[in-house]
C-alpha cells in the first residue's frame, strides 16, 4: 500500500526565503529512492544522510520506491536544509509518526548520520518567512534557535536530533519554550576592526578626522591619499566607532545577509555592529560583487548599512573596481545568471586608501609615466562617484610623540546622530531616504536652495575643475551634511566652500 506524507520547508534564492513543500511517497517496488524538484547535487546526496539518519535513531526506513518531491519544481533548491523533512516524511510515510501533524510545520535541517540536527543558512530569512503562514510552528536546529528566535509572531521549536524532532510531531515531547535570548552583537569572524578602536588613539591628522565626521554624517564615500605610515588604514578602521548604532530594522538587514553567507555565530542573535569589510586586493569580481552559479552575496552586499575599505585601491583589478559603480549609485546589485536574476542590497559607506604614487608620494617625487599608469588605475566615473577626497598627509615627529589624547569616538558619534536625526526628521519616516548622501537631484533642489552668491561661487568651481554634473550633486550634498553638522537650516556659503575643497585633490592629482 503507497502512502504519501507532507510538510513545509523553505529554500533560500538570495537573501529572501520562499517556501518549499516536501512531499515523500514510499511503496512497493524495486528499491531506490529520488528526490525530484531541480535539486542541486547537496539535495541529492540527501539520500544517504537521510536513511543512516534514520537506523541510527532508532526507527525503521521503508523499503521499496521511495519518491521525495520538492515543490515548486521549477525553484531551484540547494543546500542540506531539506534533509530533516524529508527524514520526518518518511517516518509519516511508515506510520512511525503522526502524518497529519507534519503537515502543520514548518521544517528545516542538516542531519548528521547518528541523527543530530545540524545549522543552516538563512534561519532569519526563514523564520520572517514562516510568520506569514498559518502553521503550528518553524522547527529549527538548536544552534539556529537564537537567530530564528529574534523574529516575532511565529512558535519557534528548537530539535537536537531526529528523535527530538520526531516526538515533538507526535506530541510525545513538549517543545521548548520560545528562546527569548538577548540580543547579542555578532561579528563576522573576519572583521578586520578589533573591539575598542577609538579615534581617540589616533595622533593629529584633525582635518582629515574632520572630513571623516562629514561623511559619517552624511553616509558620504571617501578616498583618502597619501603617503605610507600616515595613519589612513588606522583612520578607516576606526570609522565604524563614529557611526550612528544600528536600528532594530538595519539590524535585521543585515544579520539576513549574513545569515545566508553563513557569518553569523551560533550564540548570536542579531548583528548590532556596523559591518566593517575589508578584502585583499586580489579579490575577484564575483567575490566582491557577489555571484557564481548559485549567486550568493558579494563583499559589497556583507557590507550593508556599514563600511567596505579598500585599501591599496590601485592595486585591484580595474574590472572589480569598475563592477562598483552600480552598487555606489543605486545601493543594491543585480546579478543575472541563466537560473534567474537576483537582486542584493548593497547600501554602504565605501572607503577607498591608496597612495599617490607607486614609490608611495605626492607629485614631484613620483617616477613619472609610471606614477601616471599607477593613478589611471582608478577611472574617472568611479572618482565621481566619490564625494570626499582626502589629503592625509605625513605625520610630524612632534604630532607622533605628543601625550595629548584626541577627541573620543563617543563625542564625535554624538555629534554625527544629531545631524542624522536632523535628516531623518527633514526627510521624514516614510521616505526611503534617511542620510543626505541618498539625495536624488529632486531633493537637492529642494533641500539646498541657492542663491546668486552660492550659484556665482558653484560655477566658478565647476570652470576651474572641471567637474561632472555628478560632481556638482555630490558637492551639494556634502555641502548639506556640513549646514546639518552646524546646526544650521540653510546651507550657508562657507558650507559650499568646505564641500568644494573636498573635490579639488582628484584634480591636483589627476589632472
Amino acid at each position: 500500500m503507497r502512502q504519501l506524507a507532507s510538510t513545509w520547508s523553505a529554500a533560500v534564492v538570495g537573501v529572501e526565503a520562499l517556501p518549499v513543500e516536501v512531499e515523500v511517497d514510499a511503496g512497493s517496488g524495486k528499491e531506490n529512492f529520488v528526490v525530484v524538484g531541480l535539486a542541486d547535487t547537496a539535495v541529492k546526496e540527501s539520500r544517504q544522510r537521510v536513511k543512516a539518519a534514520i537506523w541510527n535513531s532508532g526507527y525503521s526506513c521503508p523499503e521499496g520506491f521511495i519518491t521525495a518531491s520538492l515543490a515548486p519544481a521549477d525553484l531551484k533548491k540547494g543546500g542540506p536544509c531539506f534533509d530533516l523533512p524529508i527524514a520526518l516524511g518518511l517516518l509519516a510515510c511508515s506510520g512511525q509518526i503522526s502524518n497529519e501533524n507534519l503537515a502543520e510545520w514548518m521544517v528545516v535541517g542538516e542531519l548528521a548520520l547518528d541523527g543530530e540536527v545540524r545549522a543552516v543558512r538563512g534561519a532569519l530569512a526563514i523564520a520572517l518567512l514562516a510568520r506569514g503562514r498559518r502553521l503550528r510552528g518553524l522547527m529549527v536546529p538548536m544552534a539556529n534557535t537564537a537567530e530564528a528566535s529574534a523574529v516575532e509572531g511565529i512558535r519557534i521549536v528548537p530539535v537536537r536530533d531526529l528523535r527530538e524532532a520526531a516526538e515533538v510531531i507526535d506530541g510525545k515531547m513538549i517543545p521548548c519554550p520560545r528562546v527569548e535570548a538577548p540580543i547579542r552583537t555578532s561579528v563576522t569572524p573576519d572583521r578586520e576592526s578589533g573591539s575598542g578602536e577609538d579615534f581617540s588613539e589616533v595622533k593629529g591628522q584633525e582635518a582629515v578626522k574632520r572630513a571623516l565626521e562629514i561623511a559619517a554624517a552624511g553616509n558620504h564615500n571617501v578616498l583618502m591619499i597619501g603617503p605610507p605610515g600616515s595613519g589612513k588604514s588606522m583612520l578607516a578602521k576606526r570609522l565604524p566607532s563614529i557611526l550612528p548604532k544600528m536600528s532594530l530594522e538595519e539590524s535585521f538587514e543585515t544579520t539576513r545577509i549574513h545569515s545566508v553567507a553563513g557569518l553569523l555565530r551560533s550564540e548570536g542573535s542579531l548583528v548590532q555592529e556596523r559591518p566593517f569589510r575589508s578584502p585583499h586586493h586580489t579579490i575577484s569580481d564575483i567575490g566582491l560583487i557577489g555571484g557564481s552559479a548559485h549567486p550568493a552575496p558579494g563583499e559589497v552586499s556583507l557590507a550593508h548599512h556599514g563600511v567596505l575599505f579598500l585599501d591599496e585601491l590601485p592595486e585591484f583589478k580595474r574590472s572589480a573596481l569598475e563592477v562598483l559603480r552600480q552598487p555606489l549609485e543605486d545601493g543594491q546589485v543585480t546579478i543575472s545568471r541563466a537560473t534567474g536574476t537576483m537582486t542584493f542590497p548593497a547600501r554602504f559607506m565605501f572607503v577607498g586608501a591608496m597612495n599617490p604614487s607607486p614609490r608611495g608620494y605626492f607629485e614631484g617625487r613620483g617616477n613619472g609615466q609610471a606614477a601616471r599608469k599607477y593613478l589611471n588605475k582608478i577611472s574617472g566615473p568611479l572618482l565621481d562617484r566619490i564625494d570626499l577626497h582626502l589629503e592625509v598627509p605625513a605625520m610630524k615627529h612632534e604630532q607622533l610623540l605628543a601625550e595629548a589624547p584626541g577627541e573620543s569616538s563617543a563625542t564625535i558619534r554624538a555629534r554625527v546622530e544629531r545631524a542624522r536625526a536632523v535628516q531623518r526628521e527633514r526627510f521624514g519616516p516614510a521616505s526611503a531616504i534617511y542620510a543626505n548622501a541618498q539625495m536624488g537631484p529632486r531633493d537637492l533642489r529642494k533641500r539646498v536652495p541657492m542663491d546668486r552668491e552660492a550659484k556665482a561661487l558653484l560655477s566658478g568651481a565647476m570652470s576651474d575643475l572641471s567637474l561632472s554634473a555628478r560632481a556638482l550633486d555630490r558637492i551639494l550634498k556634502v555641502a548639506r551634511t556640513i549646514a546639518d553638522l552646524a546646526e544650521s537650516e540653510k546651507v550657508l556659503l562657507d558650507h559650499l566652500a568646505e564641500a568644494i575643497q573636498y573635490r579639488t585633490l582628484d584634480r591636483q592629482i589627476w589632472g
